[in-house]
């Protein structure tokens, strides 16, 4: 058998289980009554996840979640972008602890959150820095401490290097930027990268799966509440978010500007979960050295989203890099 063969073989085989683990776990799901979610207005998600002080902006055609806390003379804000299927609530616990001393701006990227599908539809790297562009020319800001966590990670440095002069640091947290060597993806990120089963996704969503999903990325996964699940599950109905994921996805080409991180010239931190298998550690020592200067702090028990599972902790490293006490 050919090289080729055998790599069509292999993806066949593979796309037809992950169909049948989609059967068997919607299957599953539609024993009960919440396997059935259909999309959810954002006037009904509205009053539980955007009370004071969210706001929503207009910007490229989108109405963007945002909230904008803190000393607004800060001549230095920070601000931060979420990952794939997360929102501005990922970043909670770090906001509550630095706003009484920096401006903290944070958003819900297109596609996610209240914020919702792109009018183009168009999920690329570049449409997301373009937007992210958008956003600071809204705020005016013309200097930066620029933040992101897994997919915001990458969109992060990949704006700092589109917008020199106005980010002045970075934060990446468990950030994309390499080519992909899961070595465990989220059930729900499987799922929606499989084209025949969009009609059924955009319909059925067993909450199990959602939790199951959320439990991957977390070192610690009693560390999950259902308060937690809820919010990651109503944002994913929120009208046009598992279709946009689903087109995220195709659009992804995961590494394709690796080559461009060592360009990055301004301080930056880089924090990891030392059991995040998403995006292994590994990842964090290659960013360690191709971002000359560049400080890593490693996080022992923590997964893929270690601002969420431990803000504590990830914050303080965040304090010592900014300088603040």
């Amino acid at each position: 058998m050919t090289h080729r063969a055998r790599r069509f073989v292999k993806g066949s085989i593979t796309w037809w289980l992950g169909g049948l683990l989609a059967l068997v776990l919607i299957g599953a799901g539609v024993g009960g009554a919440a396997a059935w979610a259909p999309d959810r207005s954002v006037a009904e998600l509205q009053a539980k996840y955007a009370p004071a002080p969210s706001q929503f902006v207009s910007v490229d055609g989108m109405s963007v979640h945002v909230r904008d806390e803190g000393p607004r003379d800060d001549p230095q804000p920070i601000v931060l972008l979420h990952g794939t299927s997360a929102s501005l609530h990922t970043w909670e616990g770090w906001v509550s602890a630095l706003k009484g001393q920096h401006r903290v701006i944070r958003f819900d990227l297109p596609g996610f959150g209240l914020t919702g599908p792109a009018p183009d539809h168009c999920y690329t790297t570049q449409c997301y820095v373009k937007f992210i562009r958008a956003m600071y020319d809204h705020f005016g800001l013309q200097h930066s401490v620029l933040g992101g966590n897994s997919l915001g990670g990458a969109l992060a440095w990949e704006a700092a290097l589109a917008m020199p002069g106005r980010v002045d640091k970075l934060i990446l947290v468990d950030a994309a930027g390499y080519p992909m060597t899961a070595k465990s993806v989220p059930i729900g990120f499987r799922l929606a990268q499989i084209e025949w089963l969009k009609p059924v996704m955009s319909r059925l969503l067993p909450r199990g799966m959602v939790e199951a999903s959320v439990r991957n990325v977390y070192g610690d996964p009693s560390k999950v509440t259902p308060e937690l699940v809820d919010r990651y599950y109503d944002l994913t109905l929120r009208a046009g978010n598992r279709a946009a994921l689903s087109e995220r996805f195709k659009q992804s080409v995961w590494g394709a500007d690796a080559d461009q991180i060592t360009h990055i010239q301004v301080p930056t931190l880089i924090l990891w979960g030392e059991d995040d298998r998403l995006i292994p550690p590994e990842h964090a020592q290659q960013f360690k050295r191709d971002i000359q200067g560049s400080r890593l702090v490693m996080f022992k028990g923590l997964g893929h989203v270690p601002h969420e599972e431990d803000p504590v902790a990830t914050v303080a490293a965040v304090k010592s890099f900014l300088g603040t006490n």
